[in-house]
């Protein structure tokens, strides 16, 4: 029940987008496709599922104060937590790699319309976003940091597809001028974060 909950607010209550709004530069640039927008988030999702165990085992293994007892009784007052900041994004940056070797053999067109926007995961904030978030909830098992890395990945999609399925709509509707564009994107995504406030009241 707990991982439920977690899972839960981390898709609704602790959206990365609209709760954060971090990764709000890919979330902009791209949305203005819902298969683009659909094929990003399916690639930042699977990172941040990865991500977090993976460094939830490097925090509790090798960064914590005493982490490094399991080597002898020479490391037990060892602290490495001053490298968690390159390790953690080194993690991230190598599972990006992978991510962007398998959409481009797999699928070149989306491959192409990614463009710049699927490297830069790398440097996604969300991603790290979510990795200190992990950090700073200190979760008991990587099991647990998974699924809030299943529940990040899974808002983080579902609020730039929502926002290309409307940026499509848009294209149909008579915007003024000064409004066109990023201007509209906007206030769309003032608008949603709104409207995910209604989800703080959640309780399970």
């Amino acid at each position: 029940m707990e991982n439920l909950n977690i899972f839960i607010r981390s898709i609704f209550v602790d959206n990365m987008i609209f709760a954060y709004f971090l990764g709000m530069c890919s979330f902009l640039a791209v949305s203005k496709n819902v298969k683009t927008s659909f094929g990003l988030g399916i690639a930042v999702s699977f990172v941040l599922i990865i991500a977090l165990p993976v460094t939830w085992c490097i925090n509790q293994y090798i960064l914590i104060p005493g982490a490094l007892s399991w080597l002898g009784e020479h490391y037990q007052d060892a602290d490495l937590s001053f490298l968690g900041l390159i390790l953690f994004i080194s993690v991230i940056a190598a599972l990006v790699q992978i991510v962007e070797m398998v959409i481009e053999k797999y699928s070149p067109s989306l491959y192409a319309s990614l463009g710049i926007f699927l490297p830069l995961i790398a440097v996604n904030c969300a991603i790290l976003g979510a990795v200190l978030f992990m950090q700073q909830r200190n979760f008991p098992n990587p099991w647990t940091a998974t699924v809030y890395g299943a529940g990040s990945g899974v808002g983080w999609l579902m609020a730039i597809t929502c926002l290309a399925a409307i940026r499509e709509r848009l294209t149909y509707s008579k915007i003024p001028a000064p409004l066109r564009g990023i201007g509209i994107t906007f206030i769309i995504t003032g608008l949603m974060g709104i409207a995910f406030m209604s989800f703080l009241g959640i309780k399970i």
